[in-house]
């Protein structure tokens, strides 16, 4: 896929992820870029995702537009988070068929594995059962789209591809805490716990899962490169290889943020998925991509870059 000379829409181009794979599209010299914002295309109504592709003509469609959220979100809304994820891909899948799309790089999610699948989590093991409860309606509904896919693909010939990537962070990330993910969440605690000169954080869980991160710019990194260079039916991971328990992550941010007093975990409240980790050796072998920045180097610049937007 050439990108200089090619189209390209970015459904969820103002979101978090978005932000960064705009800019690493831009790096790679592709001019015809077009982001929609959800407030212009509402891709749950299949006339929207109709007119944006007969408006802009694609070659390229990168999918990452998404109603996400963290474990409190997933709990409070999972019907809404079913419907509308599941309806967006449907819509934009059916209606690149339709206009004839060149190639469609669908961005899935980890929450789409089962809740007890081995560690590390290897593509072949999607289907080996239910994705955690908390998480499973939005993890189900990214899986089916992985499914349409690839019957796309069977049955109309259709380059759709399917990108799984870990547990995201970085600069532009959620800090809402009604709806962000753990790390920013964390930032935000410790932060807000020294300027106020409490003693004590409470924490979602005991503490005991595990988790892996990927920086957001490796992720975009990842996403254009099998954009560019990726052309098959299997799903890949997008991760960094590694896991690290929630209460080893949190001894590092409140260090880092320099909170000194006292963290209490909650255990009335849900853990989510026990241990998560990828193996990313498909990514490496099919399109040459691995992750680069190391956590705490990641976890300095996300400290950084939200204390100067909360000043």
């Amino acid at each position: 896929m050439p990108l200089a000379t090619s189209r390209v829409v970015v459904t969820g181009g103002s979101g978090f992820l978005g932000a960064h794979v705009l800019s690493e599209l831009e790096s790679r010299g592709a001019k015809g870029v077009v982001a929609p914002r959800s407030a212009q295309i509402d891709l749950t109504e299949p006339s929207a995702a109709r007119r944006l592709l007969a408006d802009h003509k694609p070659d390229l469609v990168i999918h990452l537009a998404a109603k996400v959220g963290g474990i409190g979100a997933n709990r409070r809304y999972p019907g809404t988070f079913f419907r509308d994820n599941l309806a967006m891909g449907l819509n934009l899948l059916e209606e690149a068929r339709r206009a004839g799309t060149r190639k469609v790089v669908v961005v899935g999610t980890i929450c789409a594995y089962p809740k007890f699948a081995p560690v590390p989590f290897r593509e072949d093991d999607l289907w080996n059962g239910y994705p955690e409860e908390t998480n499973a309606p939005y993890g189900i509904a990214k899986k089916a789209l992985l499914v349409m896919a690839q019957s796309y693909r069977q049955e109309f010939g259709c380059n759709f591809v399917t990108l799984l990537p870990v547990n995201l962070y970085g600069p532009h990330d959620n800090f809402d805490l009604e709806t962000s993910h753990v790390i920013p969440a964390m930032i935000r605690k410790f932060l807000e716990a020294k300027q106020q000169g409490r003693k004590e954080v409470v924490l979602w869980g005991d503490g005991t899962p595990t988790r892996e991160f990927l920086f957001v710019r490796d992720a975009a990194r990842g996403i254009v490169d099998a954009a560019e260079y990726y052309d098959d039916p299997d799903p890949v991971n997008l991760g960094a290889g590694f896991e690290i328990q929630m209460g080893a992550l949190a001894s590092i941010i409140s260090k880092k943020v320099g909170f000194e007093g006292s963290i209490i975990w909650d255990s009335s409240q849900p853990n989510g998925q026990p241990r998560r980790m990828l193996d990313v050796s498909r990514a490496k072998e099919r399109f040459g991509f691995t992750a680069t920045t190391q956590l705490e180097e990641g976890l300095e610049e996300t400290i950084t870059w939200y204390k100067n937007q909360a000043r």
